[in-house]
């Protein structure tokens, strides 16, 4: 990790659960970050808690549902920060609903959150990684559920889609820059069911309470397991990309 010391990276959805703990890894190993998120409070919170650390812990507000936040968002890092180096695409959201009679709003709301704010923030990043020759990476953190559908998840309705999406998203990025000679790397992270915000509002929210009670027995994994996984994923040699890495706990059921 030696190289990006002192280098920026964003992190959206920092605000908790993964995006919360990639952010404070990063700035233990001396990265200026700048954590995206809507409850930017929380970000602004945690930020005095890693003062003493090598690197800087930076809040911004954006909603990545909304194209203006992310555009304004890059800004504020070039001018306040520096180009940056490092784009962790974490922020992603489930909505409870199904297909057979499921609620238009909320399948809208995963694939903004889950795919367009994905792809409009990845935009702005190789832009501004071009423009300033920067051989940087990008991260996605997608889901075991991007890689098959679990029949274990019946409130799922459309995030298995996206993520699937998302998958597809990944590998034609790593495509279109190999195109355009860019050494910009491109890495997918997919881990099983994580211990977070999410898995919690889940078990609050199923519609299905059979599946929330399995839900609350079933292992899971730390936001620190997948924070790590990224790490990795960093500090490999210029020539060496990880196209994805797919991280599940022991007796996972999803």
């Amino acid at each position: 990790m030696d190289r990006w010391r002192g280098k920026v990276a964003i992190v959206t959805g920092a605000s908790a659960g993964i995006g919360a703990a990639i952010a404070e890894k990063l700035v233990e190993e001396g990265l200026q970050v700048v954590g995206f998120a809507r409850r930017h409070q929380r970000i602004e919170a945690r930020s005095q808690k890693l003062k003493n650390h090598k690197g800087k812990l930076y809040a911004v507000k954006v909603d990545v549902t909304q194209e203006e936040d992310i555009l304004k968002g890059f800004k504020w890092v070039a001018e306040n920060v520096g180009p940056v180096h490092i784009l962790i695409n974490n922020a992603g959201v489930l909505q409870h609903t199904n297909l057979t009679s499921g609620d238009t709003s909320k399948w809208k709301k995963v694939f903004d959150t889950n795919v367009l704010g994905v792809c409009i923030a990845t935009r702005e990043a190789v832009k501004i990684m071009k423009a300033n020759k920067i051989d940087g990476h990008i991260v996605n953190i997608n889901s075991i559920c991007g890689h098959r559908v679990p029949y274990t998840f019946p409130d799922a309705n459309v995030f298995p889609a996206s993520k699937y999406a998302l998958r597809a998203v990944t590998e034609t990025l790593q495509q279109e820059l190999q195109s355009l000679g860019l050494k910009i790397k491109v890495s997918s992270v997919s881990p099983g069911a994580v211990y977070t915000e999410i898995i919690r509002a889940t078990v609050s929210q199923s519609l299905d309470s059979t599946f929330a009670d399995t839900l609350k027995t079933m292992p899971t994994l730390q936001a620190t397991d997948v924070a790590e996984a990224v790490l990795y994923a960093l500090s490999t040699p210029p020539h060496v990309q990880i196209e994805d890495i797919i991280i599940r706990p022991v007796g996972d059921l999803i």
